[in-house]
């Protein structure tokens, strides 16, 4: 795309997590940030977990940037169109939209979501919350952000996403959302790319969010761990890269990513890739997306080559 100095971003679910991260490291980078979520007092998330979006917005304008707090529930589409409204009538534009609200959660307060049960001991408003306040909304505030992108030719969408989609991790319907959402960003890039619009799915690693943080006994074992700010920063490279719509279609691993651009974590180490770890299959195995030449990709295919 081009330099993130100036540019206008949206993150969804910015309230804490990788959300935070991502609006915090556009603030590092200079960008003017709508921090998305529905937090605005301290104690009165649903998790009990810390974060509001207006310290989001406080932590993006320290760093240098622009935090502009915007206090809207992604499960609500009027809410959702109203945003984007407010942006495009504040800003004209929007450069990029970081999808990284999810649901199914915040009910969650004494760690179990990290230990679950098999499908049929799970509540079935699991599923609902994960499709609702994840799948769903991405795609609606995609289907709001991409008219913006189009008229300008330019922009970039980043959805956030899981080896979850690929394998298996629990609960059920985790891995089900996350295959969805691999496909939504691989099919929108389909439609955005003659556009100039890049559509890519993300998938981070062991992120010390503050639910991660406070339940550390069930990833004892984990030591390859990485910061949300270290995804923010992947991201940042993605938005600042002038060729990425090469990559639009593609479900990347942030730390391979982050490699490729020499993205380093807070306190200066690069986090490995979890590819073998999650899969089985070592990393050799998948080429480096980086270096794959323009149009090879499956999700490249042009909409006019599918059958009337």
């Amino acid at each position: 795309m081009t330099s993130t100095d100036r540019q206008i971003v949206f993150v969804t679910g910015a309230s804490r997590g990788v959300g935070r991260g991502i609006a915090r490291a556009f603030g590092e980078a200079g960008a003017t940030v709508y921090v998305g979520g529905r937090t605005t007092e301290e104690g009165t998330a649903p998790s009990r977990m810390p974060g509001t979006i207006t310290e989001t917005a406080r932590l993006v304008t320290e760093a240098g940037g622009t935090g502009i707090p915007l206090r809207l529930d992604v499960t609500d589409d009027a809410q959702l169109m109203e945003a984007f409204a407010r942006i495009e009538s504040e800003q004209g534009r929007l450069d990029v939209l970081a999808n990284t609200a999810w649901g199914g959660y915040e009910r969650f307060t004494d760690g179990s979501e990290f230990n679950p049960g098999p499908f049929w001991e799970q509540p079935l408003g699991l599923w609902d919350s994960m499709h609702r306040a994840g799948l769903r909304a991405h795609f609606v505030a995609s289907s709001r952000a991409a008219p913006l992108m189009v008229r300008a030719g330019r922009g970039l969408i980043v959805t956030l996403s899981s080896f979850a989609g690929q394998v298996f991790v629990p609960p059920v319907p985790y891995g089900v959302a996350h295959a969805a959402i691999d496909r939504l960003a691989a099919d929108m890039a389909v439609d955005l790319r003659d556009h100039g619009v890049s559509s890519i799915a993300l998938y981070p690693g062991l992120v010390l969010t503050e639910s991660v943080v406070a339940n550390l006994q069930y990833f004892e074992h984990e030591t390859n761990r990485e910061t949300p700010l270290f995804v923010g920063r992947t991201v940042v490279a993605l938005a600042a890269d002038p060729d990425v719509l090469r990559l639009s279609g593609l479900a990347l691993v942030a730390a391979e990513a982050a490699a490729a651009y020499g993205v380093r974590d807070e306190d200066g180490h690069l986090p490995s890739s979890n590819r073998q770890a999650i899969t089985g299959a070592p990393t050799a195995a998948f080429p480096n997306p980086f270096d794959r030449p323009e149009g090879t990709a499956r999700q490249t295919a042009n909409r006019d080559q599918w059958p009337s």
